[in-house]
């Protein structure tokens, strides 16, 4: 005979945790563990998806790069193309002439800088000279009165550590030629994408949002080109605070009297496209040759003036002049370029202010955008980066 089945135990209500039962307990977890749990898988996902987005581009970096530069300059020289069109040149003779024209004006700037530094060099290795004679004084009759024999000595030991460290040094040389060789290849992937995007962006747009459910193309359409609209005027307030840095540390060189006060204002202006990094290298340049034709009190002059531009442009210049142009606040710029500098060095800092502002400008124009028309955006307007019910606003503001 087989054994009886041994009853289940009904549920007891009043003792649900040493009961059995095949009911659901959803009910007994708290309404909040409910939640907290809900919103705790969906947070790791999204986390989860954004690690896998944030790997990806960095293993496409040497594509996803020049890509990102290329599209900067196309908001930079996309207004001279416009220009140049409505005097009826063609779009592909525009966007050629535009773009031979920024790279002889790139090329004759470098040159020009290049021609200058060449020049004054002999004059320099003079009073570098003499400035090392001084320092050599100083350490002998000084308040340190060091020998001449423990001059010589520290001069040897240097020697021999460069002799000792030749195939460290040469491995690090190594490296830089091959940094510089990836430097080239992304210019010039650079360079053609640039070509394709000056002379038909536009159909390479439409092209896109080809993909995207025609009952919300419109919207992601005016998004695009609203994101679009406020990467030319991040690249329009960039040029302005690189401007006025030019501006302040050549006024001040000059008031020095530091020699070679234009060219070191072009690097400047050049380097202030990457923010506080391209700064501290034009700066700091600077206040080597002020050390060296000045002395130490004309380069302490000259490095309280950087220091002052320095202040002036990462705490006043950026925050307002981006922060109106792509409607960002100040702090968020701030943090933005800081977060982009610490995640992707050099390129994260020159490209994570224009992508909040694409991003802002994009989502903004999703959430707000009434009745979208893709035909009245015009993208190289400062108010198209701004969706119609911002601007009827303004108007009633106004």
């Amino acid at each position: 005979m087989s054994e009886p089945q041994r009853k289940q135990p009904d549920f007891d209500p009043a003792n649900p945790f040493l009961s059995e039962s095949t009911e659901d307990v959803t009910s007994l977890v708290p309404r909040g563990l409910r939640i907290g749990a809900a919103l705790s898988w969906r947070f790791i996902v999204v986390i989860a998806a954004l690690y896998v987005i944030v790997f990806l581009i960095g293993y496409l970096s040497v594509v996803v790069i020049p890509l990102s530069i290329a599209l900067l300059l196309a908001a930079l020289l996309a207004p001279a193309v416009s220009k140049l069109q409505a005097l009826r040149f063609p779009r592909g003779l525009a966007a050629g002439i535009v773009l031979i024209a920024g790279l002889a004006v790139l090329g004759g700037l470098l040159t020009f800088v290049v021609a200058q530094f060449s020049s004054g060099l002999p004059e320099l290795q003079k009073q570098l000279t003499e400035s090392l004679n001084q320092i050599k004084t100083w350490l002998i009759d000084g308040p340190l009165h060091l020998r001449q024999e423990q001059i010589q000595e520290f001069i040897n030991q240097a020697i021999g550590f460069l002799q000792n460290n030749q195939a460290s040094i040469t491995t690090t040389a190594l490296t830089t030629a091959g940094t510089v060789g990836e430097i080239v290849t992304g210019f010039i992937l650079t360079l053609f994408i640039l070509i394709f995007f000056l002379s038909g962006g536009d159909q390479i747009w439409k092209f896109l949002v080809l993909g995207v459910p025609g009952r919300v193309r419109n919207r992601v359409d005016v998004a695009g080109r609203r994101g679009f609209a406020s990467l030319v005027s991040y690249v329009r307030a960039t040029a302005a605070v690189a401007v006025v840095d030019a501006v302040g540390i050549g006024i001040g060189l000059a008031i020095v009297g530091v020699p070679l006060v234009i060219p070191l204002a072009t690097l400047v202006f050049l380097g202030a496209f990457i923010p506080i990094i391209g700064a501290v290298i034009a700066g700091a340049v600077a206040v080597l040759i002020a050390l060296v034709t000045k002395g130490v009190v004309g380069a302490l002059i000259v490095l309280a003036i950087v220091i002052g531009v320095m202040q002036l442009e990462s705490h006043v210049l950026q925050p307002i002049l981006l922060g109106r142009a792509v409607k960002l606040h100040p702090l968020a710029v701030v943090l933005a370029i800081t977060a982009g500098l610490v995640a992707a060095g050099i390129a994260g800092a020159l490209l994570s202010v224009p992508l909040l502002a694409v991003l802002n400008a994009g989502i903004r124009s999703l959430l707000h955008e009434q009745d979208p028309d893709p035909d009245e955006v015009d993208v190289l307007r400062d108010q198209a980066a701004q969706p119609n019910d911002s601007e009827e606003a303004a108007k009633t503001e106004s």
